[in-house]
């Protein structure tokens, strides 16, 4: 266990807060007028938001640094990440390409070989791309004879990308550039001439990081061409919400072009056969009936990952010939478990099932029969299964709570898996096991929650707890390894995973039930858990936090507003806080599924009954809170944590613990964020929670 003291001469009470200035803006909706007095701090680009950032992030580092165990979180930290570590091996042509990082580099580094026992080479390190590190490589995509890459770049932690081509028997790039892409990766057509992709309009000077994004356009860049030249190939000016993703068939002939429409999984699904000049656009699945995924062909026949009339999933063949529904046939019917995902390799089917959120993992013929079962080390996470239908050989990972990535190498001729990678981490997980336990809901559902903790420890009530949640957009949370959960475990924490509806652990049904009018289901939901916990033993209300970024940033701030009393600390990261604002800004309007919106009169009833900037009360004792967001959050602007901040700085008992605020410079929503900046945001939260909730060795 790491020894840290939990003294600190920071105050108990809440500290001196910046002044916030207040305005008298009020919002009428349907009849119910909504004051909204910190609406000035939407603005991220003005004077007054950027002191008022600066004051904020000087009394948060000011409060974090006195904290007496930062210092050696940080080093223990440091010395955990500190470890070799590779990406999951993808072959192209006689090629593979995988990313490795030595240890503290702030981004991994792209490396190609013919020969995965030889010395690769480097082909792409995003460490070179900027001197502060605040751009990163977002995605790589070599051609289909592996001689060019096209990867895309993102600065600063924008979901904006920059498409770039390299050449990858020289190294050097081509002048190609293509701009204002979001959410879309290229698409090679089969003779490396150019790709597919996707993109919006590029926004006005100044409103890059706020306006809405709509009619986005699908393209097709000839390399060498400018991207003014770029070929429109199909768009939707009448339906201005719908997005456009492309994939060329692996074997060339057909351009899938799957239409989604916000963030419900139901898409629409149109080809174009590209051995016909100037061949129409066909649709083949014309409404938002259900979710179908392409997995690949063979000739016209279509292979589908599908819920259709199946909400935990199955697989289809559509003959496009014949693509009247009652020529269908149905090669992998719906299962008890729900089937997560499916790759079409090696001549067969492999089908990843979440069997309770974690991975099963089947071999299947053309036809769906059951060849044999993928044996797993434990209770854990799988990805990968990539390739071509015709490759030998494959790669997953294997991942639980207490084991860093674990690579195989699977022979696709003989059905075995061999380890090709295992992490070196600093890190000794025998003292540690994950249980999993199903825990009633309000409404006596069931709620599973993964329990990661020491084997020997007693239930005291004495365990400084953290319970984490997401319940929402389909998104499954399955077991996986992180350095900080693994210091926190060093440190005699117990961490919880609760999988709540809303998510994708079982499924459409079980999506549906945390979504719209029914999202109160979601915080019942990780309530329930927290009781439970504190019942059973494992903690105790004044050493539980809870924390959850995004969606999972509105999970937590929900919670610490209904509950106030069940929590003795609070971290919401990079959270959705203004639930009836969220869709005018960026791509919020397409969580609209999820949420609903407060335009319509139902839906904000709803909405404002659980809004965590609008429930907030003056005089509430609410549970000691540490708020994270980045200055270049383009996902979830950092508005939304900017109001809450304020606004609970103001309500906060005046006997009540502090609030206080991080916002990251020169960072977005998470992904691509540079390693030293991960280390030092973890640091200040686990630092953060060893005061919060009194942590003793």
């Amino acid at each position: 266990m790491l020894l840290i003291s939990s003294s600190s001469a920071t105050s108990a009470q809440s500290p001196n807060y910046p002044p916030t200035e207040k305005h008298d803006t009020v919002d009428t909706y349907h009849g119910t007028s909504i004051p909204d007095p910190y609406r000035w701090l939407e603005d991220d680009n003005s004077e007054a938001t950027k002191a008022w950032v600066q004051q904020q992030n000087q009394l948060t580092h000011s409060f974090l640094q006195e904290i007496p165990a930062r210092p050696v979180i940080r080093q223990r930290l440091e010395k955990l990440w500190n470890y070799e570590r590779f990406g999951m091996p993808m072959k192209r042509g006689s090629r593979y390409f995988f990313t490795r990082n030595t240890g503290l580099q702030n981004h991994s580094v792209l490396y190609v070989t013919e020969d995965l026992q030889a010395e690769p080479r480097l082909l792409l390190d995003p460490n070179q791309l900027s001197p502060d590190n605040s751009i990163s490589l977002s995605s790589w995509t070599p051609n289909e004879e592996a001689t060019l890459l096209a990867y895309s770049i993102s600065k600063a932690g924008s979901d904006w990308q920059e498409f770039r081509v390299k050449n990858i028997l020289t190294g050097a790039d081509l002048p190609d550039k293509l701009q204002w892409i979001k959410f879309s990766r290229p698409s090679w057509v089969k003779d490396g001439s150019g790709f597919y992709y996707s993109r919006f309009p590029e926004p006005p000077p100044g409103a890059a990081l706020t306006q809405q994004n709509k009619n986005k356009r699908l393209h097709f860049h000839q390399l060498g061409d400018s991207q003014e030249k770029d070929r429109l190939v199909y768009e939707r000016p009448d339906q201005p919400d719908w997005g456009l993703s492309p994939h060329v068939t692996d074997d060339g002939r057909y351009l899938i072009i799957h239409i989604s429409l916000g963030s419900d999984p139901k898409n629409r699904l149109y080809y174009q056969d590209l051995t016909i000049p100037n061949a129409p656009v066909v649709p083949l699945i014309d409404s938002f009936e259900a979710d179908y995924s392409f997995i690949d062909n063979l000739g016209p026949v279509f292979y589908f990952h599908t819920n259709k009339d199946a909400p935990r999933y199955r697989v289809i063949a559509i003959d496009i010939t014949r693509p009247d529904p009652k020529n269908w046939r149905e090669i992998i019917p719906q299962s008890e478990d729900k089937l997560e995902s499916v790759s079409l390799v090696g001549g067969q089917f492999i089908c990843d099932y979440l069997h309770h959120a974690h991975s099963l993992i089947q071999a299947r013929d053309l036809e769906g029969k059951l060849k044999h079962e993928i044996p797993l080390p434990g209770i854990g996470s799988v990805y990968g299964f990539g390739g071509r239908r015709d490759d030998t050989e494959t790669f997953y990972v294997y991942t639980s709570f207490t084991t860093p990535a674990v690579t195989y190498r699977h022979d696709l001729t003989t059905n075995t898996s061999t380890l090709y990678r295992k992490s070196g981490i600093q890190f000794d997980s025998d003292p540690y096991t994950t249980e999993q336990v199903f825990v009633p809901s309000k409404d006596g559902t069931p709620i599973p929650l993964f329990i990661t903790r020491r084997k020997d420890i007693k239930l005291d009530g004495t365990h400084p707890t953290v319970l984490y949640g997401y319940g929402g957009f389909n998104i499954s949370l399955t077991p996986g390894f992180s350095v900080s959960r693994a210091l926190w475990l060093e440190m005699g924490g117990i961490h919880v995973t609760a999988n709540l509806r809303g998510g994708g652990e079982y499924g459409a049904d079980w999506h549906r039930a945390g979504t719209k009018l029914q999202k109160q289901n979601v915080f019942d939901d990780f309530i329930a858990a927290a009781e439970w916990l504190v019942e059973k033993g494992y903690t105790q209300s004044a050493k539980l936090a809870i924390q959850g970024g995004s969606n999972g940033g509105l999970l937590v701030g929900a919670c610490m507003t209904q509950r106030p009393e069940l929590f003795g600390a609070a971290l919401p990261s990079v959270g959705v806080m203004d639930m009836l604002r969220y869709h005018q800004f960026t791509i919020g309007w397409a969580w609209a599924d999820d949420y609903g919106t407060s335009d319509n009169p139902d839906e904000f009833k709803a909405l404002l009954a659980y809004s965590p900037l609008h429930n907030l009360k003056p005089g509430i004792k609410y549970p000691t809170t540490l708020i994270t967001t980045a200055d270049h959050d383009d996902r979830v602007v950092p508005a939304h944590s900017f109001k809450f901040a304020a606004t609970l700085q103001e309500h906060q008992a005046k006997d009540g613990p502090p609030v206080l605020i991080r916002i990251e410079t020169s960072a977005g929503h998470g992904s691509g964020t540079a390693l030293n900046k991960i280390i030092e945001e973890t640091t200040d939260e686990l630092a953060f929670l060893t005061w919060a909730l009194k942590l003793k060795p």
